[in-house]
């Protein structure tokens, strides 16, 4: 459980997606197919403060913050009750992103090394998943990727320690969901945010997930 309350100030906006185990596929996307769909999960003339084709509300779409001192730079942390996720940068910035998190009790606080990153990735339900939702039967052997895909354009894969937890932060095909509670434990980020986001986190950084008791504060 954390317990460390990180306070985090929204200032200018920037101008300028339980999951899956980590499938040993038989097939990858080439880097023209990764590229081709790319294009299509992100919106023409793409600006990160202001496109929004996805019709979610306006406090979801990427921004610059202010943080507080103290926090490490490259880590990210999941405010459970806002639904947003901040990627604290140098400087004493963060951006800050809308995110979806798990349904009911299925959403798991804590702290967690982020130790695999995945461009367009395969899914796999768990078993736990597949009781819980009958119709994910069919992808018990993986789901493969592309725009479709459960995991979407990009995963973040958490640990402790060396255990795989089967919890991503990943893209998603659902981008309506942003701001609810939608997933099987994971945190989900419309793929062109997370497309975004994805080049500037590094293996080994940490990312909390806060409780509802426990979690960032924010202003707006």
């Amino acid at each position: 459980m954390l317990t460390r309350r990180y306070f985090i100030q929204s200032t200018t906006a920037l101008f300028s997606a339980s999951a899956a185990s980590p499938l040993i596929a038989k097939t990858w996307p080439t880097s023209s197919q990764k590229t081709y769909w790319d294009s299509q999960v992100t919106p023409f003339d793409y600006d990160p403060a202001t496109s929004n084709p996805w019709g979610v509300h306006d406090r979801f779409l990427p921004r610059r913050v202010v943080a507080n001192d103290g926090l490490v730079p490259g880590d990210i942390h999941v405010d459970a009750v806002a639904r947003y996720l901040y990627h604290i940068e140098e400087g004493g910035t963060a951006m800050r992103y809308g995110v979806a998190i798990a349904r009911g009790n299925l959403y798991e606080p804590g702290t967690y090394a982020i130790r695999r990153k995945v461009e367009w990735p395969h899914w796999t339900p768990t078993a736990s998943m597949i009781e819980r939702n009958p119709e994910y039967a069919e992808f018990r052997d993986g789901m493969e990727p592309g725009p479709s895909n459960a995991l979407g354009s990009r995963a973040l894969y958490l640990y402790v320690g060396n255990r795989d937890t089967y919890l991503r932060i990943h893209g998603t095909p659902q981008p309506r969901s942003i701001g609810g509670r939608a997933s099987s434990g994971c945190v989900r980020m419309i793929m062109a945010h997370i497309n975004d986001l994805y080049p500037h986190v590094t293996i080994g950084s940490t990312a909390y997930l806060y409780s509802a008791e426990d979690s960032v504060t924010a202003r707006s």
